[in-house]
């Protein structure tokens, strides 16, 4: 029986996201300002050709590593509002994973909030930060409106609103904790109290 080839596209999808995972560390602890193509191939196996052939420059591979990232992301809040058996549980476990989230990736997260300030700057940056945004809100919304669903009411305000205020918890929580302080009890509990407004 033949070896089946990889297609040369999807041999070049697999090497971008190996770099990407690969620079992720380093675009965390720099940030988008600090960090150059060159300085994140001195940190990864890769030489700096090699990420220059798959990545244009660093925007694009910034872009990149997040949305990455935030795909990942969108599908842990998923499956909860798939398993959860009433509004309670859907409550805590997404709390939980607010929590679990803003303390082990606080790197990349710190990444996302830099990358979404740069883009106000960086035209090249603005639409793929425009793009994560609103996914991002898509998928607080579908916990936000099942939530609402399993309790029999409507949320209490328009999607755009609760994401900005979540965004604003989330967002000070990841400051707290980069500051050596405990931010994951105050994000815990203003989730649920955003959950639980009528």
């Amino acid at each position: 029986m033949a070896a089946t080839r990889t297609p040369p596209a999807d041999k070049f999808e697999a090497r971008r996201r190996e770099l990407a995972t690969a620079a992720l560390q380093t675009l965390g602890e720099l940030g988008y300002a600090r960090a150059s193509l060159r300085e994140i191939a001195q940190n990864s196996p890769y030489s700096h050709g090699v990420v220059h052939y798959y990545f244009a420059d660093k925007a694009e591979l910034i872009t990149y590593c997040v949305r990455q990232y935030k795909a990942e992301c969108v599908t842990r809040y998923d499956a909860i509002v798939e398993s959860a058996a009433d509004a309670e549980e859907l409550a805590e476990r997404f709390a939980d994973a607010l929590v679990m989230t803003v303390v082990e990736d606080a790197a990349m997260h710190r990444l996302w909030y830099d990358l979404r300030s740069q883009a106000q700057f960086d035209v090249a940056l603005r639409e793929s930060a425009v793009e994560i945004d609103a996914a991002l809100e898509q998928m607080i919304w579908r916990v936000v409106s099942r939530h609402a669903e399993l309790r029999g009411t409507d949320p209490a305000f328009p999607s755009a609103r609760i994401y900005a205020m979540l965004d604003g918890l989330f967002q000070q929580a990841l400051l707290q904790g980069l500051s050596g302080a405990d931010g994951g009890a105050d994000l815990r509990a203003g989730a649920l109290e955003l959950l639980a407004l009528r």
